[in-house]
């Protein structure tokens, strides 16, 4: 306030040297240049009123190659922001040790953005939710003394103000708050928090406050928001999620009314259908939320991308993260749905200034008709005109002008004479994807992982089940359970001769049950349950007998209340039933554990590391064998189409490009849903708007071009039931 207040002093009456006014011209410029504010109509960035357009990329859901392609289809698709989580556990994976290479480098993404021409709304968080792996929290985190996760706790509160201050200075350094002269116009502390403090109670109440409290003491310039925050501080603006939210009003009513996350579909999970919601839909609820006073909204997805790695949460969600949005997993346009809105942004642009700078006027001319207007004092003028029905089009008249209007539509009028734009009318057809195979006959060779045991040196021992999480610290889907087990002849097993039954019962998400080597069975979770019961009658042998247990997780928790104190892996009960000794308990003896697999230890996935074991090849190839390394080699195809592998052949397991991991396959986990007719006309219901019933919930994983050599790339896959690689196919992805 000083520096403003002497930069409006008369200047001549100071005598100063030539060089200290032009440094004191540059300042006092900055200052009245580079401002972000607001009130309850409009976004006011540098003076201009603004209602602000954007669209949700997460960086590390595609590449540094793909970031300007996807960029720049934002700009062209009308997007005045780009809209971004920062995830604290690929930048912090172990304390202070900080990652912000690769995928990883917000700063870069933040930069081609803004050399776009577009601004960033910078949801820092650092719980982001966003079916990411713990939702987005490290997990070292869970294990800090005395700490509970969102809540009014000290330890927890230490460590996220202290990574939330490590990206902001890191963003003033760069420069890159608006402010500064940089792209980002806003932030967000926290997300979705307030079903959390509504159930905690005064503890997520003060935790809230502190939050915002924190957040806008580190004095970025630049508005906070708390999404989803039924009792938000003073200090932030709360928005709102969801399919529509025209219906929303800010608590205070000189805020912008904000739609932070319009769901452009929905995310899929391993046993689920696919997702879609109509691109008419979208539209519909954007000119909902405009015409009711609404000044910023953003697509969540805009582009959803890939979960790449081990990244997807422990809700099975699958390795694409596509989100049925505008753009395709794949940077390809989603049509008509991503021309469909431009087309809409288009009509919204030519209507800002009047919305900017007037409350509408609403009439009810007849039945489901509905009417906004809004007139400036300078002459702008633009109209909606809205029909309700879900089922009937019908006639509006306005300005002595007959309009017909098709179901469930809105028709926007700019100059509040002409329609340039109806929710329902769709001109562009849509895309026809298709998969086109490139390498087929791909010659693979095989690595069987062995099973270990409790003796092993890597092992470790202890009486009873331990959590999953607590031995992997998540850096890897598996852990080994292994106990042994003496059989004596004489008192072993039932007179009749029957095989003893094994009860295992788990956390989750799967389970495969090894018998003194050999796999004896498999169970895994649902989506409505991911824990499991594994129960088989097995093969033993008078004298001692090793039973392995391997679990697997995909993915952990990422939502809910205390979620970190979600459990996973086998914590028993384990029984024997069937012996003449009547039931063993086998959950509290001498179990020994390893965490991950031979192959993972040894980095298979690596070219160099592929080399230092023997592969069997040709009728050496293991068929259709669980648990077994496959390796191939092949060229880059010529042209620059996105690529993908055809996995529809095999089980569940993971894959490697020349190191670099694709992501959880498990296409043999089979869609269960009631897949409907999907209709615009109507309040969308998910539950209808659904693909891929009775098929494989992904079948074909992208293949970042980026990762790819000209020739010699090396391909691994880790198949834990048994599937058949000579059925995996290189495919383009074409529109």
């Amino acid at each position: 306030m000083l520096m403003s207040s002497m930069c409006n002093k008369n200047m001549g009456s100071i005598k100063i040297v030539g060089l200290m006014m032009v440094l004191f011209s540059l300042v006092c410029s900055s200052v009245v240049n580079a401002t972000v504010s607001y009130d309850d109509k409009a976004f006011i960035i540098n003076g201009k009123r603004r209602i602000l357009i954007s669209g949700s990329i997460h960086y590390p859901r595609s590449t540094p190659e793909m970031w300007p392609d996807l960029i720049q289809k934002a700009k062209d698709g009308g997007l005045d922001v780009i809209q971004t989580y920062v995830f604290w556990n690929v930048h912090e994976p172990s304390p202070g040790k900080y990652d912000f290479g690769g995928r990883y480098d917000l700063v870069k993404f933040i930069k081609l953005v803004q050399q776009a021409g577009l601004y960033v709304h910078l949801r820092i968080g650092p719980y982001i939710c966003a079916e990411w792996n713990f939702g987005g929290f490290p997990v070292w985190l869970k294990y800090v003394p005395g700490i509970e996760l969102r809540t009014d706790n000290e330890p927890f509160k230490v460590k996220m103000q202290g990574f939330v201050e490590k990206i902001v200075s890191m963003m003033k350094s760069e420069k890159l708050f608006e402010p500064q002269g940089g792209p980002i116009i806003m932030s967000q502390i926290e997300n979705e928090y307030g079903p959390v403090e509504w159930e905690i109670g005064a503890p997520g109440t003060a935790y809230a406050k502190w939050a915002a409290s924190m957040a806008v003491g580190l004095k970025t310039d630049v508005p906070w928001i708390m999404c989803k925050q039924e009792h938000p501080p003073d200090q932030v603006i709360d928005t709102c999620n969801g399919f529509y939210c025209e219906n929303f009003q800010p608590k205070n009513p000189s805020n912008p009314k904000m739609f932070t996350e319009l769901w452009t579909g929905w995310f899929t999970q391993f046993g689920g259908p696919v997702p879609r919601r109509p691109a008419e839909d979208i539209a519909f609820s954007v000119a909902r939320f405009v015409q009711n006073n609404g000044s910023f909204f953003n697509y969540y997805m805009y582009h959803g991308g890939t979960n790449f790695g081990r990244t997807g949460s422990g809700l099975f969600v699958t390795t694409s993260y596509d989100y049925d949005a505008p753009i395709d997993e794949y940077g390809l346009l989603n049509e008509p749905k991503y021309s469909h809105l431009t087309n809409l942004h288009k009509a919204i642009n030519l209507c800002e200034p009047a919305l900017v700078s007037s409350y509408p006027t609403v009439t009810w001319p007849g039945k489901n008709q509905e009417i906004h207007v809004f007139r400036s004092t300078s002459g702008a003028c633009a109209a909606f005109l809205s029909n309700f029905d879900p089922q009937f089009s019908t006639k509006v008249f306005f300005e002595n002008m007959e309009y017909d209007l098709p179901p469930w539509s809105i028709s926007i009028l700019p100059d509040c004479k002409k329609v340039v734009y109806n929710t329902a009318t769709v001109s562009t057809k849509s895309s026809d994807p298709k998969f086109i195979p490139v390498e087929n006959g791909l010659s693979w060779e095989s690595y069987i992982e062995t099973t270990p045991s409790s003796s092993d040196n890597d092992t470790f021992t202890k009486d009873g089940l331990l959590d999953q999480v607590s031995m992997t610290m998540d850096t890897s889907d598996y852990l080994w359970y292994m106990t042994e087990i003496n059989i004596a002849p004489e008192e072993g097993f039932l007179k009749t001769g029957q095989d003893p039954l094994l009860t295992v019962m788990s956390a989750g998400h799967a389970l495969n049950v090894f018998i003194n080597g050999k796999l004896s069975g498999t169970s895994y979770g649902g989506l409505e349950n991911t824990k499991l019961t594994f129960e088989g009658k097995v093969k033993l042998t008078a004298g001692i007998n090793k039973i392995s247990l391997c679990s697997a997780t995909v993915g952990l928790p990422n939502i809910g209340t205390h979620f970190e104190k979600q459990s996973a892996g086998v914590l028993g009960p384990v029984t024997l039933t069937g012996l003449n000794e009547g039931t063993r308990d086998l959950t509290k003896e001498s179990w020994g554990y390893k965490v991950g697999l031979k192959g993972e230890s040894m980095n298979l996935g690596t070219t160099a590391a592929s080399s230092s074991v023997e592969w069997g090849g040709g009728s050496s190839l293991a068929q259709k064998q669980p648990f077994t390394w496959y390796k191939t080699n092949f060229n880059a195809p010529d042209g620059n189409d996105p690529l993908a592998l055809d996995m529809s052949s095999m089980g569940k397991g993971q894959i490697w490009i020349n190191g670099q991991s694709i992501g959880r396959h498990w296409p043999g986990y089979i869609a269960k849903g009631n897949c409907g007719e999907c209709s615009y006309a109507g309040t969308y219901d998910e539950k209808k708007c659904l693909n891929y019933c009775g098929q494989p919930s992904q079948t074909w994983y992208h293949v970042p071009r980026s990762w790819l050599k000209p020739s010699g790339n090396l391909l691994v896959v880790f198949e834990e039931w048994g599937g058949d690689p000579s059925g995996i196919k290189l495919v383009r992805r074409t529109v």
